[in-house]
């Protein structure tokens, strides 16, 4: 069986990761602009003001992915570009700067999938209390409605939210992304709230201001759960844990029923809603019909799961990793199993098209005394990931895409650009690209199964 024939082979960027130009043609600040200016945040003091020099060099890289074989690409809009105050005004040079690349993506063959928010919130907001503030649901909409009417001509999908789970969870509960904050459960919760109700806000703005029949997703993330092995009773222990609420300070905010159930199911799971009773803000019926909008297909930034068994009890059980178990540059763990049963049980439980919206790997890569980029490493990574997925395929899951992250190295949030996932190499001082051999790889990959 395999992959559809209609398979969307891409790869993945942000914004902020690689864009520069950050205050440059009236673009406004974001909350990474200022405080990745701010020392003690991120690894070396880097900020992403320069990052890939995107924003200069864009056609280059687009007629590089041409180049690779790349089908389709997923890319974020700067919300400041567009709005730099976040609302109200909006600002042509950022207007024109997607044109112009849309136009491009176009007049190259590869598709464009929009993300409307990858992190990069605007400052001018933030100081009017963010996600906390109720209003925020209706700034995201108009931010959000406006991109639409401006693209929708010539881009048919369409991604809201990349990952709540860390832009709230990292950003404003654990103080490790911008803007740095360790806040009480009392406002995160009301904040994810917010988030959850701007996303289905935006989809009826996106809805009312569409110039043609668009698609709308969505793409949170998570460590995925896969069984020790394929017996029933593993299995069933899998899928109980993947979607379990997780107690206040033990990832609260990595539960993937939370940040789900209520865009798809159009309910907050019970399990929750107990455990977290004392910090919850009220929650309205209208408020779930607002959040459970329907979308067109769901996405799941996926790197790396957990394993679980069915205990002697029949109880589901964690499985402590294997000593010396294989890790990313970045710490991460190995799993390439997670992209089996990942994708499977949440295709079961919501029923939706699916896409890997994210998967990659950092490692160690240097340029080689023969010029090259030798990221052998990577290409297992990948292969042994995709093979994963191809199963999920079979097993009847309609997987209808993969976005490889990243199409080129950048600017790793808080790790700066100590990081490298893409499958080009930046030579940041110099702004060189160079394919490494997982680029061409990919390619080959595409190639023959396309």
């Amino acid at each position: 069986m395999g992959f559809k024939k209609d398979f969307v082979w891409g790869t993945a960027t942000a914004s902020y990761q690689i864009e520069g130009a950050w205050n440059e043609d009236g673009k406004g600040e974001s909350i990474w602009d200022v405080y990745s200016h701010q020392p003690g945040n991120v690894s070396l003091g880097h900020t992403g003001d320069v990052a890939c020099d995107h924003y200069h060099r864009f056609k280059e890289d687009i007629a590089l992915m041409r180049e690779l074989g790349i089908k389709a690409y997923r890319f974020s809009i700067s919300w400041t570009r567009i709005f730099p105050d976040g609302t109200g005004k909006v600002n042509e040079n950022g207007v024109k700067f997607y044109s112009d690349l849309i136009d491009e993506l176009l007049k190259n063959g590869i598709e464009p999938y929009i993300t409307l928010f990858h992190w990069d919130y605007p400052y001018a907001l933030f100081k009017k209390g963010s996600w906390l503030n109720d209003e925020s649901v209706n700034w995201f909409a108009e931010y959000a409605g406006k991109v639409v009417e401006l693209y929708s001509d010539r881009v048919k999908y369409f991604i809201t939210f990349n990952e709540p789970q860390c832009f709230i969870g990292c950003g404003y509960l654990g103080g490790e992304h911008a803007p740095f904050l360790k806040m009480g459960y009392k406002a995160v919760f009301q904040m994810c709230h917010n988030v959850l109700k701007a996303h289905g806000a935006a989809v009826i703005a996106m809805r009312e201001k569409a110039k043609q029949p668009i698609k709308i997703g969505y793409a949170p993330t998570g460590s995925a759960v896969y069984p020790l092995t394929d017996s029933p009773e593993d299995i069933e222990a899998a899928r109980e844990k993947y979607f379990e609420c997780k107690p206040l300070g033990t990832g609260t905010m990595w539960s993937v029923s939370w940040w789900s159930d209520p865009v798809i199911l159009g309910h907050y799971p019970e399990e929750g809603l107990k455990m977290y009773k004392d910090y919850l803000p009220e929650i309205t019926e209208e408020d779930m019909k607002l959040i459970s909008q329907p979308i067109d297909f769901y996405c799941q930034n996926m790197y790396n799961g957990v394993t679980v068994k069915a205990g002697e009890n029949g109880k589901a059980e964690w499985v402590k990793r294997e000593v010396g178990y294989p890790r990313t540059s970045i710490n991460w763990p190995i799993t390439p199993k997670c992209m089996h049963y990942g994708p499977k049980f949440l295709y079961e439980r919501y029923k939706l098209p699916f896409f890997i919206s994210e998967n990659g790997m950092a490692c160690h890569d240097a340029v080689s005394l023969d010029g090259k980029v030798h990221d052998p490493n990577r290409i297992d990574f990948l292969n042994r990931y995709l093979v994963e997925l191809e199963k999920a395929a079979d097993d009847g899951v309609d997987v209808c895409g993969y976005f490889l992250w990243s199409f080129m190295d950048n600017y790793e949030w808080a790790n700066g650009y100590t990081e490298r996932f893409g499958i080009v190499f930046v030579d940041y001082e110099t702004q060189q690209r160079i394919p490494k051999d997982s680029a061409y790889w990919y390619k080959n990959w595409i190639k023959e199964h396309s």
